[in-house]
């Protein structure tokens, strides 16, 4: 009797299948077997792949999913910093519109051109404008005024010293003042050299025109307003208060 031959077979898994043979051929219980065992371990590789790729890549997506969500979310929040900003600013500049408003005294008027109406940033920055431009001028003027205050206190100074002065030296000599002619005489020692020079004056100054005028004082002058003439003009005056007097 002989001995049974075997063969190898490919299986589809990738594996061996052996294959039993003896004198009356092959081996017919051992066949069926292994044909079940190769249908079997076929249709579960089968299975398997069909269920591997029909499964989505769950991690791909999720992936995917959290980074699309990210930059939405990031999106929006620059959107809403944005938005808060620009908010801030809009209150910041109708906060300063509304202070001009309530500072200047001008925005306050009642304005009938316009009636009840809110008055408008152009108006407001307007009216600001010229109250700016108004405070410059007073206090241009209140500058002026104080520089002329501060002269005249000085001019008060120089005479309070000169009168302390004078009233130092009568009190130091009370009989000098015995000897000092009235204000009536200072005066009239004026009034007589004036009314000389006013009489030649008079007599050589044409008013017909400006220019006419101008010409004739400044002659006047250089002829009548000489040293000596002025001297002799003094002196005249000077004896006749004399001989009044005495």
């Amino acid at each position: 009797m002989a001995e049974p031959s075997s063969v190898s077979s490919e299986a589809p898994w990738g594996g061996k299948v052996n294959i039993s043979y003896n004198d009356n051929g092959l081996d017919s219980a051992l066949f069926v077997e292994n044909r079940k065992k190769v249908m079997i371990v076929s249709r579960a590789n089968s299975i398997g792949s069909t269920s591997a790729s029909s499964v989505p890549n769950t991690d791909d997506e999720d992936s995917d999913y959290q980074q699309d969500t990210y930059k939405e979310s990031y999106k929006d929040r620059r959107r809403r910093a944005h938005t808060q900003a620009e908010q801030k600013r809009r209150d910041a500049i109708k906060k300063g519109y509304d202070d001009l408003q309530a500072i200047v005294p001008t925005c306050q008027q009642q304005d009938f051109s316009i009636g009840s109406q809110k008055l408008s940033k152009a108006i407001v920055l307007q009216k600001t404008i010229d109250y700016i431009q108004f405070l410059h001028k007073e206090k241009k003027k209140q500058e002026e005024e104080v520089s002329t205050l501060r002269k005249d206190v000085m001019a008060l100074n120089i005479m309070k010293v000169n009168y302390e002065d004078i009233v130092k030296a009568h009190q130091d000599n009370p009989s000098e003042g015995k000897n000092q002619i009235s204000d009536q005489v200072k005066f009239n020692v004026f009034q007589g050299i004036m009314d000389s020079l006013f009489q030649s004056f008079n007599a050589s100054i044409s008013v017909t025109s400006f220019q006419e005028l101008s010409a004739c004082v400044f002659s006047w002058i250089e002829e009548h307003c000489k040293p000596q003439t002025l001297r002799d003009i003094v002196i005249g005056v000077l004896q006749r208060l004399k001989s009044q007097l005495y």
